[in-house]
């Protein structure tokens, strides 16, 4: 099964009315409306209510329709599916998933939900949050834990406080769970998210963590901002410089094997056939991201 094009998700305040308007104009991949870090405590049930009325009246225009709910152990996760799990809903966003068994107990009642209220069994699909030292350890467990699960977010701040990791600008302490996520992903099948850059005004560190993002094999980004959108989407795509090498390797590539050739080399590069799967999905991604951005320009 081909993964999805998730570039960009975008958490929107699920207390605040004005920036669910203002959602509907941002072309991100999946809009997040979040009932979970961005709404304080007493909040929670206004919000809750707020993001139930604004879902069925949310024009998604290819976009995914997302909702972070609390995590299970705040006992208000079931609440919040409660309240808005239906046909206006497509993602549930998990955060402090410690292992597979959250994800079984979220499985579990949006299955309950989806008998109840007349949805196709597994229509409601799951992105935790690995976001603690347990996690990262359980990452490939918590990836494969439900066929639900769409993709994954890592999140930096709550793996630094619970790991005891000093952040540093260069986030070279990040290396190694981002990498070990992210391998735990692709192994699963699954899309991985990168956390969230928290200066949101420094667009061009942004761009440095999604380049560094994209090195470690990420595909999309927890965005913050709307600003932020466009720049994930634009360097979660392969860059003209990717395209041009990709058809070069295939040329020379079916050149060699039309002559015959046992070795086929290109500027003093042997090419052999994991190059020419790389070079042949970049350019199916290229395909699939032109098709995504058509979706979201109607």
């Amino acid at each position: 099964m081909t993964a999805p094009i998730l570039r960009s998700m975008l958490s929107v305040p699920g207390n605040q009315q004005r920036f669910i308007d203002k959602a509907l104009a941002v072309p991100a991949d999946i809009i997040c409306f979040d009932l979970e870090d961005s709404v304080a405590w007493d909040d929670k049930p206004a919000a809750r209510d707020t993001v139930a009325a604004a879902l069925p009246n949310f024009d998604a225009r290819g976009r995914l329709r997302c909702v972070r709910v609390n995590g299970i152990e705040t006992g208000l996760a079931e609440q919040d599916l409660a309240a808005v799990v239906g046909p206006s809903l497509d993602v549930v966003n998990l955060p402090k998933v410690y292992d597979a068994s959250q994800i079984q107990q979220a499985d579990h009642y949006l299955t309950l939900l989806e008998r109840t209220r007349g949805l196709e069994p597994g229509a409601i699909r799951l992105i935790p949050w690995i976001e603690t030292a347990a996690a990262v350890v359980n990452a490939y467990e918590i990836c494969a834990a439900s066929p639900r699960i769409l993709a994954f977010t890592f999140g930096a701040d709550d793996y630094a406080t619970d790991s005891g990791v000093v952040r540093t600008p260069d986030a070279a302490e990040l290396n190694y769970p981002r990498a070990a996520a992210s391998n735990a992903g692709a192994a699963a099948g699954i899309v991985p998210l990168d956390t969230p850059t928290t200066e949101f005004k420094d667009l061009a560190k942004f761009e440095r963590d999604l380049i560094a993002a994209r090195h470690l094999g990420y595909k999309g980004k927890f965005c913050i901002h709307p600003t932020q959108v466009e720049i994930a989407n634009r360097v979660f795509a392969p860059t003209q410089d990717e395209l041009d090498w990709a058809r070069r390797i295939i040329d020379a590539y079916d050149v060699g094997k039309a002559q015959g050739r046992g070795a086929i080399a290109l500027d003093g590069e042997m090419i052999d056939d994991p190059l020419v799967d790389r070079a042949h999905q970049l350019l199916d991604w290229t395909q699939r991201v032109a098709q995504r951005d058509a979706e979201l320009s109607r």
